[in-house]
């Protein structure tokens, strides 16, 4: 029997006592472990900055013009930060220095986009800092002041007439919340700031803050398969039985071992992990909350990983072994083989220049062609966890998502193929068990797709 691609960062994971949940008394816990698994924080910054280098140099100037802006204006206030924030600054900075208003101008392929920032710093040198001069000692001495209140628009006002953008894009939508950053009263008092005449040249931005988020560079992907290859080893760990005893460990207790787990490392998650059971005769009802986990018990987790402001999302199915087996029942086989088969149909429709509900439309087809009982879900991923781009489904809307399913897939973007696909198990009684699998894919920049590390085809057991 084939077993999981399981590649380990270190040496196996050792257990001395357990995590507790309010159902049980404490089961496991990691102990001690390596650290630094991307390198120091210095490091690990200094490749981040590299990747912001490379997403304003590269990019922006192709999506500038893709989109018709030839000034982009991106206004915003301390903890109060555009959803665009995190594209547009170096991994030193945590949020807008009391007001930031960052000014993209398109000055032709020659030229190339000049990037100002009016408040804050250059980010690292990769925007020219531009603050207000006025008196600030009470000495008679004018000084470069950090730009604050009415200050900044002003000086927005200077940089729209110095330069004269006949169009100026914002961050206002209906259709996307990455789109949709300029908050109502920043909007106020740019407009009473400058003035109807250039007000007049604004338009809504729309899909370049999403495309700006989603962009990802090749280094950005070498990286990705080194965060995937993490998740896939602390799931491996979790669904194995240096976590789980069977009879004595609870669903709760693996939940926050994971958890656990990415803090000893140092790192974090962009959402709290679920790990569920499914059992021959049972109902999920019937399993209650935070169940023990027996042999025989079809096993499914849902976890991700934050590191360097990047996420991973990945969703696995594990099975414990029956005294006396020593592989997985055929038809839960068959079950895992059905969701992958789904899976390389969805993958196969993923091209650029198509939109997610072109995707999902004719991945269904084909799923209900072949005879599986399947449903699509997923997702762009990278700077956030639901990341920004098409949408390919949502679980409760498999005819289409209006206005996030019409954006269009673009080369050098990342998602995640998230699907399930219910099957009747023979050795169950014909019992229906829901195969749900996540696996990350990177488009590199030539719109080919691969998988960012691989796709689990066999069930983790636990023995």
């Amino acid at each position: 029997m084939k077993t999981p691609r399981l590649r380990l960062l270190a040496p196996l994971f050792l257990l001395t006592s357990a995590c507790a949940t309010t159902a049980s008394a404490p089961a496991v816990s990691p102990a001690p472990s390596p650290t630094r698994p991307f390198g120091t924080l210095r490091e690990q910054a200094e490749r981040q900055q590299a990747w912001l280098r490379e997403r304003l140099d590269k990019a922006l100037p192709t999506l500038m013009r893709q989109y018709g802006i030839e000034m982009w204006v991106v206004p915003m206030r301390e903890y109060n930060e555009d959803p665009v924030f995190p594209a547009l600054v170096s991994p030193t900075t945590f949020a807008a220095r009391r007001r930031t208003i960052y000014v993209f101008h398109d000055r032709g392929p020659d030229k190339g986009v000049e990037r100002l920032a009016l408040g804050g710093g250059t980010q690292g040198g990769v925007y020219e800092s531009r603050r207000s001069a006025r008196q600030v000692d009470g000495g008679g001495v004018t000084r470069q002041a950090e730009l604050w209140g009415p200050d900044q628009w002003q000086v927005l006002k200077a940089v729209l007439e110095e330069r004269q953008p006949k169009v100026i894009g914002i961050d206002v939508s209906r259709t996307f919340a990455f789109a949709d950053g300029l908050t109502h009263g920043e909007y106020e008092g740019m407009a009473e700031a400058l003035g109807p005449a250039w007000m007049s040249r604004m338009k809504p931005a729309e899909g370049l803050p999403v495309d700006v988020l989603a962009w990802r560079g090749a280094d950005e992907s070498r990286f990705y398969a080194d965060l995937t290859k993490l998740a896939w080893d602390v799931i491996g760990t979790a669904f194995s039985h240096q976590v789980i005893t069977p009879g004595q460990t609870r669903t709760g207790d693996v939940v926050w071992w994971m958890r656990q787990r990415l803090n000893d490392l140092g790192l974090d998650t962009w959402f709290h992990p679920s790990v569920s059971v499914q059992r021959r005769g049972k109902t999920e009802a019937e399993l209650g909350e935070s169940p023990i986990i027996e042999r025989g018990d079809v096993l499914h987790c849902d976890f991700g990983i934050t590191a360097l402001r990047l996420n991973t999302d990945t969703q696995h199915m594990g099975y414990v072994l029956r005294e006396g087996e020593t592989e997985v029942p055929a038809g839960l086989r068959a079950a895992l083989a059905r969701s992958n088969r789904l899976q390389d149909i969805v993958v196969g429709e993923l091209r650029p220049g198509r939109t997610g509900n072109d995707i999902l439309r004719s991945s269904r087809e084909r799923m209900l062609a072949e005879g599986l009982d399947g449903t699509v879900y997923s997702h762009p991923i990278g700077l956030h966890g639901h990341g920004a781009g098409p949408m390919i489904g949502l679980w409760d809307r498999q005819e289409g998502v209006p206005g996030n399913g019409d954006h269009r897939v673009m080369p050098s973007q990342w998602f995640s193929i998230e699907l399930q696909v219910t099957s009747p198990v023979p050795e169950w009684d014909g019992q229906k068990v829901r195969s749900a699998q996540e696996e990350d894919v990177v488009l590199d920049a030539q719109g080919q797709v691969r998988w960012a590390l691989d796709r689990q085809t066999a069930f983790h057991l636990v023995r």
